[in-house]
């Protein structure tokens, strides 16, 4: 019997535990080279792993376990024998092998192919558990026909509908003759449950929990008038699109003005290092995504140089492969400065926590009609209130609130953005 070890590889420097969010492939399932076996879930990604040899499968480690780097995962008997299936497919493929110009149409097909394909990212295969749904009855639309998040949300919206269109079609006789079941009201209910915290949540607990004990964090606010922003979006959109083909949103507004005033103010877009200062001639903006695991804030870099649609693509790049589970190590690294988004759940007022080791972090909100005093009329205007959380060891009061009030005259005027002036 020869034994392949599938050990924990290393996935990057400060990466030193993962667990096993999921098996890919059943305990004794034979398995080609490199075709996936599990999901590791680090502190920033969702890997896979795959395996080292074709053979026989071994669970060594269980779904949910804490692997450091370097633990045996599982084994694989390469000694053993394909199954019967896949020996005689291999042999019938062998017997009619194509010609080479055949050959080449084939293998171009067959590069298309993936072990991936049929398999959910960790997003879909949540909802997938939560609606009963098996793999088999989706079509994966994503990368070598993974199922996404969005495959997996069309056929619930789709059993929904059957079941809707089922239940309407009864007759109403025998509705009518139908006695209620009764309904049971569970009253003082005293049950409870206790899960396991993903390594994500377990990672975002400690960071925040070390933002708010080893920083001197405060908190200014300002409000911002959007009526030009809005105007301005209002009046250009169908061109933007046109040209670009995205939408002129909010995030690349606000992301280009913060870069303007960080660049004029480098001491905001600094971080600290022990005993010193570590100043960034480029502003690199971790963006605030939502995902079914959690919070990540990946960073659109050098947002300084890019144009608005290049920020616009880049944002919606990462949002897709966050919620995904596809985001890289290397796309989850860096950042000078963050922005985050509440007013897109709701939220009138917070005070977003910092993202160490950067320095400050700005919070928007939802945008409320409210009437203004506008030379000395009230008009109603679209407002925004603003939050800036800041490192005070960093960053003094003074240029905290120089800085909101220098973004809200670049809001309140975005022509003087677009013009860089």
């Amino acid at each position: 019997m020869s034994l392949i070890e599938m050990k924990v590889p290393t996935i990057g420097e400060s990466v030193t535990e993962v667990t096993l969010s999921q098996w890919l492939k059943n305990d004794g399932d034979y398995v080609e080279l490199d075709e996936p076996i599990c999901e590791f879930e680090s502190d920033k990604a969702t890997l896979e792993f795959p395996a080292e040899g074709a053979g026989i499968l071994k669970h060594v480690a269980a779904e949910g376990d804490d692997l450091e780097i370097g633990a045996l995962v599982a084994k694989i008997d390469t000694s053993a024998e394909a199954p019967n299936g896949t020996r005689e497919k291999k042999q019938e493929e062998t017997k009619t092998a194509p010609s080479e110009p055949e050959k080449s149409t084939e293998k171009a097909a067959a590069e298309k192919e993936s072990h991936a394909a049929g398999h959910p990212s960790p997003a879909a295969a949540k909802l997938m558990r939560e609606n009963d749904l098996e793999a088999g009855d989706i079509e994966g639309t994503g990368k070598d026909g993974r199922i996404t998040k969005a495959d997996v949300e069309k056929a619930v919206s789709s059993q929904s509908g059957e079941t809707k269109k089922e239940t309407s079609s009864e007759p109403a006789e025998k509705a009518a003759q139908e006695k209620p079941a009764p309904v049971s009201h569970v009253q003082f209910s005293r049950e409870s449950s206790r899960k396991k915290m993903s390594r994500m949540r377990r990672t975002i607990a400690k960071r925040l929990v070390s933002a708010k004990n080893s920083t001197a964090m405060l908190t200014t606010f300002n409000e911002v008038d959007l009526t030009e922003v809005m105007s301005l979006r209002k009046k250009y959109q169908d061109r933007f699109v046109e040209k670009y083909g995205i939408k002129l949103g909010f995030m690349s507004i606000f992301s280009k003005a913060c870069a303007h005033v960080l660049m004029e103010m480098p001491e905001v877009n600094a971080q600290l290092d022990d005993d010193a200062l570590i100043y960034h001639d480029y502003v690199d903006i971790s963006i605030a995504i939502s995902t079914p695991n959690g919070l990540v804030v990946p960073p659109v870099h050098n947002v300084e140089s890019l144009q608005f649609h290049e920020i616009e693509y880049k944002i919606k790049e990462l949002a897709e492969k966050a919620r995904d589970g596809k985001l890289t190590l290397e796309e989850m690294q860096g950042g000078t400065f963050t922005i985050t988004n509440g007013g897109v759940f709701g939220s009138m007022m917070s005070t977003p926590i910092l993202n160490e080791p950067q320095s400050a972090i700005l919070g928007m909100h939802t945008i409320q009609q409210r009437p203004m005093a506008i030379d000395g009329e009230v008009k109603i205007r679209p407002m925004m209130y603003l939050a800036l959380s800041y490192d005070h060891r960093v960053i003094d009061g003074s240029s905290s609130v120089t800085f909101l009030v220098k973004v809200k005259k670049l809001l309140e005027d975005p022509i003087t953005l677009f013009l860089g002036i």
